[in-house]
């Protein structure tokens, strides 16, 4: 199925449509209520943020421009998190079965993380509820600060994992722009998005000082959450995950910016010195906030992982990994597909309309790629007590059937 833009610049952008990175899912089927309470029984993990958490695009292993049902890990219920598994509990929250939350083993966990969300709750120009890391609380709807206190209240909740921010500097529009730019301008003369008026918004100081403020805000909602389900502060920790970088530098691209191959064949469609500022400007500064707002938040409970380098060598077009298809694969699989495949989703265009994919998954870890970030939370869970440190891919092959990473 061919779902990449083809023909004429022109054609390409009136078809452009890169869904706002999401940066994944909402309230997965709420277990029934138990008798547990704070500190006692069953032990459980929850995630809350954004797509970058919740699983967004965690059902496709690897990419490719043949049958989707060659990359297909997860199949049509991927995103369903209802206790039927029938649908999704918030629609588009897009909480997959692969979402690292996942963690398993004596630990249960949940995933109240929505794709899209920002800091604070809103309803997105489709009309898709996105709760933020608030206590909104309206028509049967609500934040998800206040889905965790009343999660936690009859659960025994050891640590809240986090991922927040990047929607808030409008990454996904950023991205979006950028994705134009390179399919209706020409090498010759070339419209770069790092020189657009979204980015220099994005990336001034006061809008970084303002979403700094606002990720430490959405911290502290958090601990205000767990104190009035009963938590005092150090019976729980609160784990805050940074972003992947999901394209490589320019010069590990592996398709010229010249021509549509880019876009077209690899659905990395941005011209290098628009990688490059992703990479090294604007993806640093998202990090960055992240960072300062865990200090500014004042909690005490707080660790970090560190992701930001775990998809190297793996990441969206890089020249280390291919497409199934120009790695002599059919299958994710085949022996060998988890590291020969990218584990970034390809960005995607409104062409998808008419076959499985989703436009808002475009630039989310993949199914290797959210398997990758299980085994890291696995790790800085670290058997109840939760520490800090940074992700990174370890070895080939698969270890228990995930990708081999070490935290360090």
């Amino acid at each position: 199925m061919q779902h990449h833009a083809r023909g004429m610049r022109s054609r390409l952008f009136t078809a452009l449509s890169i869904a706002a990175l999401a940066f994944a899912s909402l309230v997965a089927a709420t277990p029934a209520a138990r008798a547990d309470s704070p500190g006692s029984g069953t032990p459980w993990v929850v995630s809350v943020g954004d797509s970058y958490i919740s699983g967004e695009a965690g059902r496709w292993a690897g990419n490719t421009n043949k049958s989707a049902s060659g990359i297909d890990a997860l199949g049509a219920t991927a995103y369903n998190d209802n206790a039927a598994n029938t649908a999704e509990t918030i629609a588009r929250c897009h909480r997959s079965h692969s979402a690292e939350i996942g963690i398993g083993g004596s630990v249960s966990s949940l995933n109240l993380a929505c794709s899209g969300a920002r800091t604070s709750t809103f309803t997105n120009s489709s009309g898709n509820f996105k709760p933020g890391l608030d206590f909104y609380n309206s028509g049967g709807q609500q934040g998800q600060a206040l889905m965790l206190q009343n999660f936690a209240a009859n659960h025994n909740v050891t640590m809240v994992a986090l991922s927040i921010g990047g929607n808030d500097f409008e990454f996904g529009t950023i991205m979006q722009e950028c994705v134009t730019d390179f399919l209706t301008s020409f090498g010759w003369s070339p419209s770069y998005c790092k020189n657009g008026s979204t980015v220099a918004n994005a990336m001034s100081a006061g809008t970084v000082a303002s979403n700094t403020g606002k990720i430490a805000t959405a911290m502290q909602n958090i601990r205000t959450a767990m104190r009035n389900a009963g938590y005092s502060d150090n019976a729980w920790t609160l784990l805050v995950q940074n972003y992947p970088s999901p394209l490589p530098a320019s010069g590990g691209m592996r398709y010229s910016q010249s021509g549509y191959t880019r876009q077209n064949t690899g659905g990395c469609g941005l011209w290098d010195a628009d990688v490059d500022y992703a990479a090294n400007t604007l993806l640093p500064t998202i990090n960055g906030a992240v960072a300062n707002a865990a200090s500014q938040s004042g909690l005490s409970n707080v660790r970090t992982l560190d992701v930001s380098s775990l998809f190297a060598g793996r990441r969206l077009c890089e020249n280390t990994v291919g497409l199934l298809e120009e790695k002599g694969l059919s299958s994710w699989t085949q022996s060998g597909a988890a590291d020969a495949s990218e584990w970034v989703n390809q960005i995607r265009t409104v062409s998808t309309a008419n076959s499985d994919y989703f436009v808002q998954e475009s630039l989310h870890p993949n199914y290797w790629g959210q398997l990758a970030l299980r085994s890291c939370v696995r790790q800085a869970y670290n058997q109840g007590a939760p520490k800090s440190g940074s992700c990174s891919r370890s070895g080939t092959g698969l270890l228990n059937g995930e990708p081999v990473v070490a935290l360090r």
